[in-house]
């Protein structure tokens, strides 16, 4: 099978040394590489750092397999998703503010902690169907919540393959009760990336060892959506001298600056760590 692999940045900043090396990472590990601009944040993303991705990484030398997917233009694929796993009963609304869920934590000793914090204490999940019906009756804002638990016993045991870290057995359960979309986003980054990994034939996912964890519920949903698996090869972040990970505000080392101040692809790749 001839290995697929993709570079998936959001367009909410310019690229950075740390996308750099993600993206010659992905085009190294692949015979054949796409990009992908997930852009379902509509409040942060923007059309000029889309335009600026594409022009940057063709500066830095990559080149890519046409056309580029935009997560916004294909919310009808992962409606399509939601509504399957609300068919099988899998999905609850969640009408809880940040405030709500932190006073519930707040309140709760030795609250259950997963990799993005503490876990959702499950406050509307157990909600009266007739009050539930009313205010969604009365659009409120609302977030859609996969019932961990219960998909967890439909899909039985799973396992997944990192090329560095070997056979993992899946383990959603330590994300608790995910929000899977919400009332003016309608698809969150779990449900979108799995989908589109198995629409656009992707065979492994290369991305940072910052979202290994995530790879955990994407097999869940996987699973429950009846969609193809996989293998997976997250790679190290690329620091500062201080060990710092580099990010979307360290402007002085965005691939438009560095490119400024003279530097050319080579030098570019090279600080990246790829040549």
């Amino acid at each position: 099978m001839t290995t697929l692999t993709r570079f998936a940045p959001s367009p909410t900043g310019l690229l950075h040394l740390g996308h750099a090396y993600s993206a010659l990472f992905a085009a190294d590990h692949g015979r054949r590489f796409i990009l992908r601009i997930e852009d379902i944040d509509h409040g942060r993303c923007r059309p000029e750092f889309d335009a600026a991705i594409v022009e940057d990484l063709a500066w830095l030398g990559l080149s890519w397999e046409t056309p580029v997917r935009r997560q916004s233009a294909h919310m009808e694929d992962y409606a399509g998703a939601l509504s399957r796993l609300d068919g099988m009963g899998l999905l609850y609304p969640c009408f809880c503010t940040r405030k709500d869920i932190q006073a519930e934590i707040d309140g709760a000793a030795n609250a259950p902690h997963g990799p993005d914090g503490p876990l959702y204490p499950g406050l509307c999940r157990h909600m009266d169907a007739a009050e539930r019906a009313e205010r969604l009756a009365a659009g409120e804002a609302h977030a859609l919540r996969l019932k961990i638990d219960d998909a967890g016993r439909q899909a039985g045991e799973l396992t997944w393959h990192d090329a560095d870290a070997g056979r993992q057995t899946a383990r959603p359960e330590l994300f608790g009760d995910v929000v899977l979309a919400r009332k003016d986003t309608p698809t969150s980054y779990h449900l979108a990336v799995t989908v589109d990994d198995h629409l656009q034939g992707i065979t492994c996912v290369t991305r940072g060892v910052d979202l290994f964890d995530a790879s955990h519920v994407h097999r869940l949903l996987q699973a429950l959506l009846d969609l193809e698996t996989p293998q997976y090869h997250h790679h190290r972040l690329l620091t500062d001298s201080d060990g710092k990970r580099f990010a979307k505000r360290d402007k002085s080392l965005t691939l438009r600056t560095l490119r400024a101040a003279g530097k050319s692809p080579t030098e570019v790749r090279a600080m990246a760590g790829a040549t």
